[in-house]
C-alpha cells in the first residue's frame, strides 16, 4: 500500500511510492492504430516496420529502435519526441509544485496498474471533496488519510466499476448531501453535473466540463481556491488523458480527440493534471510529450 505524507510547503500530498504509467509503448501503438483504422499489416507496409517487431511491441516484448518509433510516429501522427521517451522507458515526468490547497491521490490496485481517486480540501481543515470512488467503499478506505473526515461532496468522472463502485456507500457513510455525476450518467445517489458549471465549497471553486469520447457520459473538473491569486489548479482528467497517453475511445475516437485538444488548450499550462490511472502530471508536460498530442 502506498504511504502518503503532507508537506507543510506543499498543497500536493506527496506519495513515496512510484507509480507506473498507466500505458507502455504497446498500448499506445494499439490505441494510436484503433485512431488511425489501421491494422498491424497496414502499420508495418507503411511505416516499413516488420511486423513481427510491432507484434512484439504490442505485445509487451518491444525493443523498438529510435528510426523504427520515428516512422511509426510519422505514420500514426502521434508527437515523435514523446513516443520515442515512451519507448526507451524514460517518459519524462515533471516534478509536482506548490497548490494552494492539498491534494491526497488514492491509488487501488486495478489490474496491473492502479486506479486513482482524489481528495481535495483546504489545507489544515478534516474537509474535503472526493472526485471518483475507486472499486468500492472497501478499496477506497484501505488508503483513506486520517486527516479527512468529512466529505463536502462527491464528483464521479464517469461511471465505470473502477471509478465509480460504492458511490451510495459513500454517500450514506459520510452523509454526503452533493454528489455529482456526468449528464447521461445513470448512477443511483447523483445529480447531474455538465459544462459550465461552478460549484463551491468553501474557498474552493469546481468547475466541469464536459469530455465525450471514452465514454458518452465524462466529465474533467478543474479545482481552483479563491485564497490564491496564482491561476494554478487541478484538473481532475478521469479517463481523457494520462501521463504520456489518453483514455481508450471506447465511445467516440474523434470527440476524444477533441475533448483532450480542447482541455489540454483551455487550462492554464501549469495546471496539474489527476488522471483516473498513473501518476500526476502537468498541462505543459503532456503538451509537449504526450504521444496523442502531436
Amino acid at each position: 500500500m502506498s504511504c502518503a505524507r503532507p508537506f507543510e510547503d506543499y498543497g500536493v500530498v506527496v506519495v513515496t511510492s512510484v507509480i507506473p504509467l498507466e500505458d507502455e509503448i504497446g498500448d499506445v501503438l494499439e490505441k494510436a492504430m484503433r485512431r488511425q483504422d489501421l491494422s498491424e499489416e497496414g502499420l508495418a507496409l507503411r511505416s516499413k516496420v516488420a511486423l513481427a517487431r510491432i507484434l512484439d511491441a504490442i505485445d509487451y516484448r518491444s525493443d523498438l529502435t529510435a528510426d523504427e518509433l520515428r516512422r511509426l510516429a510519422a505514420v500514426l501522427g502521434l508527437n515523435e519526441v514523446g513516443l520515442c521517451a515512451l519507448g526507451a522507458g524514460s517518459y519524462p515526468q515533471p516534478e509536482i509544485g506548490v497548490l494552494p490547497f492539498c491534494v491526497w491521490p488514492l491509488h487501488m490496485p486495478h489490474g496491473i496498474g492502479v486506479a486513482n481517486a482524489y481528495l481535495v480540501g483546504e489545507c489544515g481543515s478534516q474537509r474535503a471533496i472526493l472526485f471518483d470512488t475507486g472499486a468500492g467503499i472497501e478499496s477506497l478506505a484501505s488508503v483513506w488519510p486520517a486527516a479527512v473526515r468529512h466529505l463536502d461532496a462527491v464528483f464521479l468522472t464517469h461511471v465505470e466499476g473502477e471509478h465509480a463502485g460504492g458511490l451510495c456507500d459513500v454517500v450514506a457513510r459520510f452523509g454526503v448531501t452533493k454528489a455529482y455525476v456526468p449528464v447521461g450518467a445513470k448512477a443511483p445517489c447523483g445529480c447531474s453535473v455538465g459544462e459550465g458549471v461552478t460549484l463551491p465549497f468553501g474557498a474552493l471553486r469546481v468547475q466541469a466540463f464536459t469530455t465525450p469520447g471514452h465514454s458518452a457520459a465524462h466529465n474533467c473538473y478543474l479545482v481552483r481556491s479563491d485564497l490564491s491569486s496564482s491561476a494554478d489548479g487541478l484538473l481532475i482528467s478521469g479517463d481523457l488523458v494520462f501521463a504520456g497517453s489518453v483514455g481508450g475511445a471506447f465511445f467516440s475516437r474523434d470527440q476524444l480527440k477533441a475533448s483532450v485538444g480542447r482541455m489540454l488548450a483551455v487550462v492554464p499550462p501549469r495546471t496539474v493534471i489527476a488522471p483516473g490511472h498513473g501518476p500526476l502530471t502537468t498541462v505543459e508536460n503532456e503538451l509537449r510529450y504526450n504521444p496523442f498530442v502531436a
